[in-house]
């Protein structure tokens, strides 16, 4: 089993950033990848970025590119993803999860709990 513990969401101003940490706990070293999806009110979960724990390669959606990167810190089993230039659309509940590449098609096993962001104009 592999515990995702999300962390760093708040209420933030347009144009803040946030940090988000993911800690992973258990078996980790049975999920190659790591991701970030969100789901905003009323709309379908959406992958947000990936990365590989081995080489740190990322892949990050389009909407995120250019402000949203994503990193890892092995030898603390956490992911982060920061934030930058946020954005009202960025609203939304913030999830990481753990699973296999490859990163432009990302397959989450497991979830965390979820953290929400709230972006104001």
């Amino acid at each position: 089993q592999v515990q995702l513990v999300e962390s760093g969401g708040g209420l933030v101003q347009a144009g803040d950033s946030l940090r988000l940490s993911c800690a992973a706990s258990g078996r980790t070293f049975i999920s190659p990848a790591m991701g970030w999806f969100r789901r905003a009110p009323g709309k379908e979960r959406e992958f947000v970025a990936a990365i590989f724990w081995s080489g740190g390669s990322t892949y990050s959606a389009d909407s995120v590119k250019g402000r949203f990167t994503i990193s890892r810190d092995n030898a603390k089993n956490t992911v982060y993803l920061q934030m930058n230039n946020l954005k009202p659309e960025d609203t939304a509940v913030y999830y990481c999860a753990r699973g296999l590449g490859p990163l432009e098609r990302f397959t989450a096993h497991s979830w965390g709990q979820g953290t929400q962001v709230t972006v104001s104009s």
